[in-house]
């Protein structure tokens, strides 16, 4: 068998496993990956300024690719902060391969410099971190990291490498290696049956879509089952997406936050309720005695420890989304059953016509909902979004619309300010084979905008161009809505001068550009602006819009009881 350099080896491995991308930062103890990468050739590689940025870079590549996303990092402090990208990508359940290097082996004992145990470290936030001890066990532990971060739920994994073992030689012959098979899910038949007695039974069902039916590319399955079924589709905030929000059968989302008022009006009639590859977090179900009620509820998840983790439902089914969701629809066609619920379809069409929001304002200073009335009239269902944490986060879910899966993109669980600048880069490079232009935008916060701000060099050196949408209202916005019940506005307001940091000039200092917008008729124009200016640039261009300071989103401690801080329609 040939032998070759153990790195070269592992690279071969990163290529067959449907790599072309990897983002990161060299240092002393990583530099025979590098060698390996600049060698064998076949993976782009992008220099981050944070270890966290390529996590996020890796975690947007793979949200986008359903592939599994790859950073690098050196030993150390490389590896601790790459903890949070960890954490956020086990929160979303998304696929990522973090590589570490690490000090030699004899010196690990011995407080060598730089030498951290990364492993102990990264266990809570993977499903498996493992350091490479014997060189001829590399190849084989890259194949397991892949096949454990694809199979199941969806996670991170990390491997840490001492830079003595990186430096090996072993047999390995690429032309004689694959991946390893990944297990399916499948559902057991006779509680795919008794879920369709359930549902057919019931005079009021929704199907509610979480973020595993993305995971499993089960989104067409979705929308197959609901158009021969007649059921009303719910979504949640990682599911959005999932199920084209046009569609008459879309039935909102529910939630204490996140949510429509047509949303939880209908949820709160409902009877019976089928969540697909969805964890009931507690900013979708609030009170949980509230969100139960007196409903049926059907959990179907492909990891058995998350059914009757919330609650208990009264039926259980360990599946893969879209296996289940076929299945589903081959038992109803076989039987030719369809749920008789259309009086039930009228009245969800009823509430959405009736129970919303309004967006058309036109004020000054710019109320938020008014940007994202503009945002879905300018941008089509093909654009790629990516958003994190924070008041906009919210007034996306409400007011934002999707179409398509992977086309809203956002940290749900985790919510790690400043996501967006390069989980946004990861997108746009998973796009470069496929979708080579298409639209990438960013939608962010004034604050978080500045936690991972320096990846904008990142974007600008490659030549990724993309658009960012700020909602600036010089506040910790979500924490000084939060702070309301304490009856305090305690170290929360970031303003300074006439509109504190000045972040067009941040953009220019990164050989980007910027517009900042003050007048709601403003927001369309800069919005097309920045579309060419993406475009002709081939870097990121932000839209900075002062929205009003002190605004709050609707919210409140059970769906039953959202409060709403503007006047609603028909009110």
């Amino acid at each position: 068998m040939a032998q070759m350099p153990v790195m070269n080896a592992v690279v071969e491995v990163l290529k067959d496993e449907g790599v072309d991308t990897a983002f990161g930062c060299p240092g002393a103890a990583i530099l025979p990956l590098y060698k390996a990468l600049e060698d064998v050739g076949g993976i782009e590689h992008l220099v981050v300024r944070h270890e966290e940025g390529a996590t996020h870079m890796a975690d947007g590549w793979s949200r986008t690719t359903g592939r599994v996303g790859v950073a690098i990092g050196t030993s150390g402090p490389a590896g601790t902060n790459m903890i949070t990208g960890l954490y956020t990508a086990i929160a979303d359940s998304i696929p990522i391969v973090c590589i570490t290097g690490q000090q030699r082996t004899d010196l690990l004992d011995k407080e060598g410099f730089q030498a951290v145990d990364i492993v102990e470290i990264a266990k809570p936030v993977t499903k498996w971190a493992v350091q490479v001890k014997e060189a001829a066990t590399a190849p084989w532990i890259f194949r397991e990291a892949f096949r454990i971060a694809r199979e199941g739920r969806p996670g991170p994994v990390l491997i840490d490498i001492p830079v003595d073992i990186a430096q090996q030689v072993i047999e390995y012959d690429p032309a004689l290696d694959a991946p390893l098979k990944v297990n399916t899910v499948e559902p057991h038949m006779p509680r795919v049956e008794r879920a369709l007695d359930l549902l057919l039974a019931a005079e009021r069902p929704l199907l509610l879509a979480g973020g595993g039916v993305i995971l499993a590319e089960a989104s067409d399955d979705l929308r197959a089952l609901a158009e021969y079924l007649r059921v009303p589709v719910q979504v949640t905030l990682m599911g959005k997406g999932s199920f084209d929000e046009d569609s008459p059968l879309y039935a909102g989302m529910t939630g204490v936050q996140t949510s429509q008022r047509y949303g939880n009006a209908s949820f709160l009639e409902s009877d019976l309720v089928l969540a697909v590859g969805a964890r009931f977090a507690d900013r979708h179900t609030g009170r949980i005695d509230v969100y139960r009620g007196e409903r049926t509820f059907i959990h179907v998840d492909i990891e058995a420890t998350q059914i009757g983790r919330v609650f208990e439902p009264d039926l259980g089914v360990v599946s893969d989304a879209r296996l289940f969701l076929r299945e589903l629809l081959a038992a109803a066609k076989r039987r030719g059953a369809r749920a008789a619920v259309q009086a039930w379809v009228d009245r969800v069409g009823e509430l959405k016509a009736t129970l919303t929001r309004r967006e058309d304002f036109d004020s000054v200073p710019v109320k938020a909902p008014r940007v994202y009335k503009e945002i879905n009239e300018v941008f089509d269902e093909d654009t790629y979004f990516v958003t994190a944490i924070g008041l906009y986060q919210i007034w996306g879910g409400q007011h934002q619309k999707a179409y398509k899966p992977r086309r809203y993109q956002i940290c749900g669980q985790a919510g790690p300010l400043g996501w967006e600048i390069p989980a946004a880069i990861g997108v746009k490079k998973a796009l470069k084979a496929t979708e080579p232009d298409a639209e990438v935008v960013g939608i962010v916060g004034d604050y978080g905008f500045q936690y991972m701000v320096e990846e904008l060099a990142v974007a600008a050196q490659y030549n990724v161009p993309y658009v960012i949408i700020m909602l600036n209202n010089e506040y910790l916005g979500l924490i000084r809505q939060a702070s309301i019940p304490f009856d305090m506005n305690y170290q929360v307001d970031i303003h300074y001068d006439e509109y504190g940091t000045d972040n067009v000039k941040i953009m220019e200092a990164y050989g980007c550009s910027g517009r900042r917008v003050l007048e709601p008729g403003e927001v369309r124009d800069a919005l097309e602006w920045a579309r060419k200016e993406a475009r002709s640039t081939s870097r990121p261009v932000l839209v900075e819009i002062m929205i009003e300071r002190e605004a709050n989103t609707p919210h409140g401690p059970a769906i039953d009881a959202v409060k709403e801080f503007e006047p609603v329609p028909g009110a």
